[in-house]
């Protein structure tokens, strides 16, 4: 079952628009909800923002971070909006030395999303990914729709099993987003 929701004084023609991770979750029978809000181009937004904006708990709106590992393989982490990315478990959790955030230049060229807009969902190609073991204790959890201005929800295992992720602690709480 699909549901969208419509935030902020975007017209009722956003809610026929399909961005490419909704055809892909009802391409595989993926409950999912679709969430509209408002986000100029020109404007920066960040995932704290967007829980703001689609008035969801922080705890349950995750960002998607892509880090290129020493081995020179990519690696794909979904973590709570509220949490950074540990480097040093992220590392472990993927079985290499080190990784390191990708530059944002770079982001676009290798999964096909911008910066603001990356879903772990329909990348160019398909990462290892680790999603934040606190997902596990979230009925749904929210992510970006691959477009800025639109997020999805869905069960965290359903997201797992989709893009073939696993589940790890590779999150800390980030103290300047605390509340």
């Amino acid at each position: 079952m699909t549901r969208i929701i419509l935030f902020d004084t975007i017209q009722a023609m956003r809610q026929s628009e399909k961005t490419n991770v909704m055809r892909i979750l009802e391409r595989f029978s993926i409950p999912y909800e679709a969430l509209f809000y408002q986000v100029e181009e020109s404007e920066g937004i960040d995932v704290v923002s967007v829980a703001n904006r689609i008035q969801k708990p922080y705890e349950c709106v995750f960002k998607t971070l892509v880090t290129r590992g020493d081995d020179h393989s990519y690696f794909v982490f979904v973590v709570p909006a509220k949490c950074d990315l540990d480097l040093k478990k992220a590392a472990r959790s993927v079985g290499v030395k080190r990784v390191e955030m990708l530059p944002m230049k770079q982001l676009f060229p290798l999964t096909g999303y911008i910066h603001g807009g990356c879903s772990p969902i329909g990348m160019k190609k398909l990462f290892k990914t680790v999603i934040d073991d606190t997902a596990l204790y979230i009925d749904e959890i929210y992510i970006s729709a691959g477009k800025r201005g639109v997020s999805v929800s869905l069960k965290p295992q359903d997201l797992a099993t989709l893009i073939q992720a696993s589940f790890a602690d590779i999150s800390v709480l980030s103290e300047k987003k605390a509340c």
